[in-house]
């Protein structure tokens, strides 16, 4: 059983590292901003799982080109969108956009949701598929000016969704989480050991899969 992660996240991958995986990175290199345009009355929640989606289908695709899909292969897509007020929110591009975010999501709570795509080739090298969203409130505390300059200066708000991490730099600003904490990192352990049943592979299965 090997694991490829279609993610360039030190995230995700510190995540399931934690949790006794050892994933090979694969990274999809979509073109996330065309996928939103060609979705735009997707919600934040269809479109962290169609972004997702993207990411699994590109590296699979990539791997059986180059004759690297074996059997007993799993790889796996996330993708994280941030909602406030029915809005979809990314990736912050500047300190600015950053700043107008944070002064609208403090003292108030949103919902990160991380879409997961799995793809399996089974020991006959046929391929199966599996997907699932998972949704996690987030409630924000309140930041001084001093604090966003500071937190913005690390540079961290800006690769990740929303502008802010629970298990970084960030996670001092966050009041509490209200569902799977792994999900606001930007994989939700819960729902791939569910998704990964699903395919007839146990969670253990897993464990150091890249060794």
């Amino acid at each position: 059983m090997k694991l490829i992660l279609a993610s360039a996240s030190p995230a995700r991958l510190a995540t399931l590292n934690n949790a006794g995986i050892r994933p090979i990175v694969r990274v999809s290199h979509v073109d996330e901003e065309a996928i939103e345009k060609n979705l735009p009355a997707a919600t934040p929640k269809e479109l962290a799982q169609a972004l997702a989606q993207a990411k699994c289908e590109k590296v699979t695709q990539e791997l059986a080109d180059s004759h690297e899909l074996l059997p007993g292969t799993v790889v796996i897509g996330c993708d994280s969108v941030f909602e406030l007020n029915g809005k979809p929110y990314g990736k912050p591009q500047d300190a600015h956009v950053a700043k107008a975010r944070w002064r609208e999501m403090m003292n108030n709570t949103g919902t990160i949701h991380t879409g997961h795509f799995i793809n399996y080739a089974d020991a006959e090298g046929q391929l199966h598929s599996t997907l699932g969203t998972a949704s996690t409130d987030v409630h924000l505390g309140a930041l001084t000016d001093e604090e966003m300059d500071a937190y913005l200066n690390t540079g961290e708000p800006f690769a990740v969704a929303g502008g802010f991490t629970l298990d970084g730099l960030g996670g001092a600003f966050i009041q509490g989480v209200t569902g799977d904490p792994s999900n606001v990192v930007g994989i939700s352990l819960p729902t791939v050991r569910e998704l990964l049943s699903q395919l007839g592979i146990t969670w253990t299965q897993l464990w150091n899969s890249a060794r």
